[in-house]
């Protein structure tokens, strides 16, 4: 491959990568705990709390992100809401990856022994003392591994918001490829996601074994 050619490309790519940390790290800081919010609603002891979450998180995970895309972008503004692109792809982005982040944290809750809700009531607790004081610090360490899939799959689904047109990674070397029919810009783009995911794959097996490590100490 031209390395002169490559070190033309690398500004606008760079510029794209920019663009993908932003959507990638705008989603987890509110996904993340907008999902605890739908999990403790959809395990709420009031009817229409816990069937409006539920609702939320199966249409959220029964229907492709892509349509979730193009319904907030081209659609609402049909019903006089209308945000730009960026902005389009951050609401779907996180109301979408919230409801994969509700599941697995409600597994998680409830993959806890019943017998400590039991015992946390004999002591007195509250039932929100005892989720806040006792179920949720344990559930912080069973979650740690599909949080961290779901993760690395986000870096690679925010190459979707390409098709409104957000300038992220993709969208920069499909506009090389496009201009001078060269498919060097595809495979530095591979290698950028591949990059990603392996910090990321990293970053989260050194969290897992600091957790695992803490409740075997507690344990």
């Amino acid at each position: 491959m031209d390395l002169s050619y490559m070190a033309l490309l690398m500004p606008s790519l760079i510029r794209g990568l920019g663009q993908t940390l932003l959507l990638f790290a705008l989603t987890l800081v509110f996904s993340l705990p907008l999902g605890l919010v739908f999990t403790l609603g959809s395990i709420s002891k009031v009817p229409p709390l816990r069937w409006l979450s539920r609702i939320y998180i199966w249409v959220f995970r029964g229907t492709p992100l892509m349509l979730q895309l193009f319904f907030i972008y081209y659609g609402l503004p049909f019903l006089g809401i209308a945000f730009d692109r960026m902005t389009s792809a951050v609401v779907t982005f996180v109301l979408n990856y919230a409801a994969y982040f509700a599941e697995i944290y409600r597994a998680g809750i409830q993959s806890i022994d019943r017998g400590q809700h039991e015992a946390a009531k004999t002591l007195g607790f509250t039932r929100w003392q005892t989720m806040r004081l006792i179920i949720l610090p344990q559930t912080v360490s069973r979650v740690i591994p599909p949080v961290c899939n779901e993760t690395i799959t986000l870096v690679k689904d925010t190459a979707l918001v390409t098709a409104i047109g957000v300038g992220e990674l993709l969208k920069a070397a499909e506009g090389a490829v496009n201009r001078d029919m060269d498919i060097t810009a595809y495979i530095l783009v591979a290698l950028i996601y591949l990059a990603l995911t392996f910090v990321l794959t990293v970053v989260y097996e050194r969290l897992e074994k600091r957790f695992s490590r803490h409740q075997k100490k507690e344990g």
